[in-house]
């Protein structure tokens, strides 16, 4: 597409947009003139304007579009199809799901043929107030005398309906005269208190992010772990306070450099999110800056991937000085190469999935300052990284054994910390419910040796299968727990249908870790909820392992006697 600012005697004129090739300036003068055009305010179109139109696009044997607002001013003109020069969702009005953008396109064409498929989704995507379509005589053209002339052979007039099934509805084909008498006003009042009723049905929470959700499965994902993934999504989003509404699925090859998915696949997503009334698009994966910033460009709707909704989580989450200075951390480190192309009209401030944590005021700041920032929090994580060095110094110099309890996101790990030392522990049935690890001592009575024994646990932050590595990196200081305890127990929720999934992921993030962690012992939770098959398949697979309900504080006597032998195992030199 070219757009091409025009001057006229020296002074600036309209911006022309579309085709421009091969135009004469005489004709490029024609079509400026057309920005003088002033229609009634509640006319569709007038006879003289569409003749007019007629006469140009004959002229230059184009299609032309005129996009008018409702004073009646022609506000922009291009030159090719509805989709070919439609305007920017970045440039077009701020309306809610409730309205329409008060504005309507006067376009011709060459066929004799009804507005085509492409064309009423452009309408759509703009959520334009009506498109006129007028077809030329002799399929386009005539020249009379040596010049070309053309008259309107015949009009289609087209425009949204507040209905999920039909997105738009199509006249017949209707003559200039009859189209010239409709009622513009009545039309678009009357739709408009149609979106409203329909909007006001489906709105629940005004305060909850509408989230439309996309899946790419690619050659590489099985069918079974694209769906897990985004029932995972979907709780991610649920947990960060908003609602899924729908659900779009994609299969290609491998993502597409620029928008993730394909062409008629964003057009799909922008027009669905008009249709339900999203203001955020979440994706099931990693975005690369410019994929979000193309993607925010051709939906007009906020877009935001798996780790923001990640990262916006923890920040809900952090409620020490020590957990709130490492989603800082994240946040900046994620935002840098995120800055660029984030203007007005994509503005974060407001609330909402992906705009807590450091805010609006760091974020659009200089990279240059943001970088000292995050340069400064570093040197932090740095200090609380030491410090915690020397408290587990300090234990180990008391000679008391150190456990880990490591897993999967709402494993249980935080109600058997619970049940264990009594810890009173934030617990949720939510991803990510506690961020800050807690330490606690643990007695024990070993049964062989009636000897009471003294163990600390420490209840660490939650896994999830491709933790985002700004979380890792920002997090060290807390993981390091993991990697400086004696021992693991790695509990796992035998409820999900994942589980198996799950522990590769647990076990996948602990090979990567830069000190190899102690022995683990591998605790199957929430035993009470899984049926009898499930409980021998892993029973079956995995024997060394212990089964219990911290819930419902089964098995847990025979865990604590285990946890004697792990430290055993741990401490005494082989």
């Amino acid at each position: 597409m070219f757009e091409d600012q025009l001057f006229w005697s020296g002074v600036s004129i309209e911006t022309i947009y579309g085709q421009l090739q091969g135009l004469k300036p005489n004709q490029l003068k024609q079509l400026q003139r057309l920005y003088h055009q002033r229609l009634p305010g509640d006319c569709l179109t007038t006879t003289e304007f569409a003749q007019r139109l007629a006469a140009v696009s004959t002229e230059i044997a184009q299609p032309l579009c005129t996009y008018i607002n409702r004073r009646g001013q022609v506000i922009r003109v291009g030159v090719g199809t509805v989709r070919q020069t439609q305007i920017p969702p970045s440039e077009l009005p701020r309306y809610g799901a409730e309205r329409l953008s008060g504005i309507r396109c006067v376009a011709t064409q060459l066929k004799m043929e009804a507005p085509s498929e492409s064309t009423l989704t452009a309408m759509a995507l703009q959520r334009l107030d009506a498109l006129v379509m007028l077809t030329l005589s002799g399929g386009g053209f005539e020249r009379r005398g040596g010049g070309a002339t053309g008259y309107v052979k015949e009009a289609y007039l087209a425009h949204l309906v507040p209905h999920p099934e039909a997105h738009w509805t199509v006249s017949p084909s209707l003559s200039l005269d009859v189209l010239a008498q409709q009622d513009f006003l009545a039309l678009t009042e009357g739709l408009e208190e149609e979106f409203r009723r329909e909007f006001v049905a489906q709105q629940v929470d005004v305060g909850c992010d509408r989230v439309l959700l996309v899946g790419l499965m690619t050659d590489r994902t099985s069918s079974q772990r694209f769906q897990d993934g985004l029932t995972e999504v979907t709780r991610l989003v649920e947990t960060a306070g908003g609602e899924v509404l729908q659900v779009l699925r994609q299969k290609r090859s491998q993502p597409h450099p620029q928008t993730v998915v394909g062409e008629g696949k964003v057009q799909e997503i922008a027009l669905s999110a008009q249709t339900i009334g999203a203001n955020l698009i979440v994706f099931d994966r990693d975005l690369s800056p410019s994929q979000v910033r193309n993607l925010e460009l051709q939906i007009g709707v906020r877009v935001v991937d798996r780790t923001e909704v990640i990262l916006d989580i923890f920040a809900q989450r952090a409620q020490s000085g020590a957990g709130k200075l490492q989603v800082e951390l994240a946040q900046l480190e994620y935002a840098l190469p995120r800055l660029s192309g984030r203007g007005r009209s994509m503005s974060r401030q407001g609330g909402g999935i992906g705009t807590r944590g450091p805010g609006e005021t760091k974020l659009e700041t200089e990279r240059r300052a943001i970088q000292r920032r995050i340069t400064r929090l570093q040197q932090e994580v740095n200090q609380l990284q030491a410090h915690r060095s020397r408290m587990r110094q300090q234990r180990q110099h008391q000679e008391v054994p150190s456990i880990a309890i490591v897993g999967y996101t709402n494993a249980g790990k935080s109600t058997l910390m619970n049940a264990l030392t009594n810890a009173e522990v934030y617990i949720a049935d939510q991803l990510f419910a506690t961020l800050d690890p807690t330490t606690r001592r643990l007695k024990i009575t070993d049964a062989k040796t009636q000897e009471g024994i003294g163990i600390i646990l420490t209840d660490t932050v939650g896994f999830i299968h491709d933790l985002p590595p700004s979380l890792v990196d920002a997090f060290r200081a807390t993981l390091e727990e993991v990697t400086e305890a004696d021992a693991l127990l790695h509990v796992v929720d035998l409820s999900h249908p994942a589980w198996q999934s799950q522990i590769r992921s647990v076990m996948k993030i602990l090979s990567e870790m830069p000190i190899t962690p102690g022995p683990a012992l591998l605790a199957f939770n929430k035993i009470d909820q899984v049926d009898s098959d499930t409980l021998a398949f892993a029973q079956e697979e995995f024997p060394q392992a212990i089964f219990i309900s911290a819930g419902e504080r089964l098995g847990l006597e025979t865990l604590r006697q285990r946890l004697v032998g792990l430290i055993d195992y741990a401490i005494v030199p082989r």
